[in-house]
């Protein structure tokens, strides 16, 4: 071995746990365990088939091929921004408003890039998505955890932050509505005051939204606040909403200004979305009816819901009924240490794979996370091996 050593700031993270968790997965279904997976929130069903089509009609062109402009197609920003004003009533120039991404993960790469210098500070939420933290962590950022609690609804509470929190140096607030892992919904009110509060310190609040049409009758954004666009960024993404989590779909909107800060990191990373998949992605924009969202977004996942809260209830676990998105949130009983002994009990007795609360953060370390991401007879077979062990 060479005395080559890694950078210093892989000392700062750990493998992401499904990327670990997963492999030992595999290796229990290799060995015939045959592990029924409700962690990971990737869809199981199709995108539309006009999705579909439109991608296998482009991919035959052979003009289609080449390099992409890094900005987005024309169709692609021009469908986001139909978008956004059909669904959230959010006017977006689509030439200078709008950046499509490669799935909103890296946008929160590319944001952090653009806003955040080594050592000044970045709000995330606890618990939150650990890429947050960890993109954070490799680029230098110090992470600031601020606390969400059931007894607020997952919402933060700015009175303590501004009291408890050493805001200076601060750049970047991550949010999350409707929340993942907890389900929390957005709320317009909680929307306000994060734009009040952006405002009042100078800090630009990004709020991650690609849950508000999973089992969602409402969905909101951040930007329908008068202003927000001044001081906000949303990512969103097609990962959720239109079935296509493997297509790497997303976007940022924003004002021009952060757009274009924005862009000038992405350009220099990477190039634009194989074009098949940008104009495959505006065709499910502009073609997914409020029945295809109201049928594969709120009705087949209200019915997944059912099971997973029997399967919540048979692990002795409590939950509130009013959770949002693809996912199911509870609180683990008091009798486990914490919820990575109840979950790998439940791996490796029940053969079914949920999610430990504790990778989103300390105080995620009582709840466990389940998904909706399976079907219907999966999960009733989750449900049967969990209520044939004794909890």
């Amino acid at each position: 071995m060479s005395n080559v050593k890694p950078a210093e700031r892989l000392s700062a993270i750990q493998e992401y746990y499904f990327s670990r968790k997963l492999k030992e997965v595999s290796r229990l279904n290799a060995a015939g365990e045959d592990i029924i997976s409700l962690a990971i929130g990737s869809p199981d069903m199709p995108p539309s088939r006009q999705t579909i089509d439109k991608l296998c009609q482009t991919a035959r062109q052979p003009s289609a091929h080449g390099y992409q402009p890094t900005a987005g197609t024309r169709e692609l920003c021009e469908a986001m921004a139909a978008f956004y004003r059909r669904w959230y009533g959010v006017v977006l120039d689509p030439k200078s408003e709008i950046q499509p991404l490669i799935g909103s993960k890296e946008g929160i790469l590319h944001i952090t890039l653009a806003f955040v210098n080594p050592n000044e500070k970045v709000l995330v939420p606890n618990p939150g998505y650990p890429t947050y933290t960890s993109l954070s962590k490799i680029l230098g950022a110090q992470v600031v955890n601020y606390d969400l609690s059931e007894a607020d609804g997952w919402q933060p509470d700015f009175d303590r932050l501004r009291n408890d929190t050493d805001l200076e140096g601060v750049k970047l607030m991550w949010t999350n509505y409707p929340n993942m892992p907890t389900g929390g919904n957005a709320s317009m009110r909680t929307y306000e005051r994060l734009v009040r509060f952006a405002r009042e310190h100078d800090i630009v609040v990004v709020n991650d939204n690609p849950y508000s049409f999973i089992l969602n009758d409402r969905p909101v954004s951040l930007l329908q606040i008068d202003g927000a666009k001044d001081c906000c960024i949303e990512l969103n993404s097609m990962s959720k909403s239109h079935n296509m989590a493997g297509w790497r779909v997303g976007l940022c909107a924003s004002n021009s200004t952060f757009i274009s800060w924005i862009l000038k990191v992405k350009s220099n990373i990477d190039s634009g979305t194989f074009r098949g998949i940008q104009l495959a992605a505006a065709e499910a924009y502009n073609t997914n009816t409020p029945e295809w969202h109201h049928e594969y977004n709120v009705q087949i996942y209200k019915h997944r819901r059912k099971i997973a809260e029997q399967i919540m209830a048979a692990l002795g676990c409590t939950f509130d009924s009013r959770q949002v998105g693809m996912f199911l949130w509870g609180r683990i009983p008091e009798k486990y240490t914490d919820a990575e002994e109840l979950t790998e009990r439940v791996l490796h007795e029940a053969k079914v794979f949920i999610t430990p609360g504790f990778i989103f953060g300390s105080n995620g370390k009582r709840y466990v996370r389940i998904s909706l991401c399976a079907n219907e007879e999966k999960m009733a077979q989750a449900l049967c091996r969990i209520r044939s062990v004794e909890w």
